[in-house]
């Protein structure tokens, strides 16, 4: 139940962080560890526990998580916490019409998710990254916090047991004779069962599986980029010593 509740208060944020604002608060740059495989599994995990209680990620199947250097028997013992079989892909506890009934709208799947997250501020994965470490007590919230990141979230701090609870500091500007409250950071109110640099390690490595879910191929891409790029420089040498010798005689 408890895994499920995270779950769905997770959807509940994603679904309106569509509409949040590309300015306000800056987003931190998300560790990238993406081949990194032990960083990749510890995700994988967290998203197991704490998202496919209501999110899916139909565009991706259990056993694609060999990939990351899983084997089938710890994807059935680690990852698989439904019925589901390891060739299926990754459907969430509830189905979109219970989820709809619930919260108004279905949540959404997070096969892309980190992807479709890029803004201004930078990528879909620094967002995720800032927004999830950005939580604060808000008594005037209906679920008791908020997020400096998107106001009025309808997330509360599914991580507080590990992150602790934080109180947001804001300092009070004028300007051009109105005033505003400025967005200064956060006090620790109550620790959690993580340190700081072990709870950013957790939500790192969890948006760092977010983001390779989003494309398990990517690193792939890139090698095959870097080799095309060689293949084309030698080539162009290659075409430009046939033009010369074809036309050598031609004055």
């Amino acid at each position: 139940m408890k895994k499920i509740t995270a779950g769905l208060a997770i959807a509940m944020s994603l679904v309106g962080s569509v509409y949040a604002s590309e300015g306000g608060v800056a987003w931190d740059k998300a560790p990238n560890k993406i081949t990194d495989m032990a960083a990749l599994q510890n995700g994988a995990k967290t998203f197991s526990a704490y998202c496919l209680g209501c999110h899916g990620a139909e565009y991706m199947r259990y056993n694609r998580l060999e990939d990351i250097g899983f084997t089938l028997d710890q994807i059935k013992s680690e990852i698989v916490n439904t019925d589901a079989k390891v060739g299926d892909t990754m459907r969430s506890v509830i189905s979109p019409k219970e989820g709809k009934t619930w919260f108004g709208v279905a949540p959404p799947d997070l096969s892309v998710i980190a992807r479709s997250r890029a803004g201004a501020n930078g990528s879909g994965a620094d967002y995720l990254y800032t927004y999830l470490r950005s939580f604060y007590r808000d008594p005037t919230s209906p679920t008791g916090y908020n997020n400096s990141v998107f106001l009025n979230t309808g997330m509360p701090n599914v991580f507080w047991e590990q992150q602790g609870d934080h109180k947001a500091v804001f300092e009070e500007v004028i300007v051009d004779g109105n005033k505003s409250h400025h967005f200064k950071g956060f006090e620790q109110m109550t620790p959690g069962s993580m340190n700081p640099e072990q709870f950013d390690q957790m939500v790192g490595d969890l948006v760092n599986y977010l983001q390779w879910m989003g494309e398990p191929v990517q690193s792939q891409r890139k090698t095959m980029g870097i080799y095309v790029l060689i293949f084309l420089a030698g080539f162009i040498v290659v075409a430009w010593r046939l033009n010369k010798s074809y036309w050598k005689d031609i004055k």
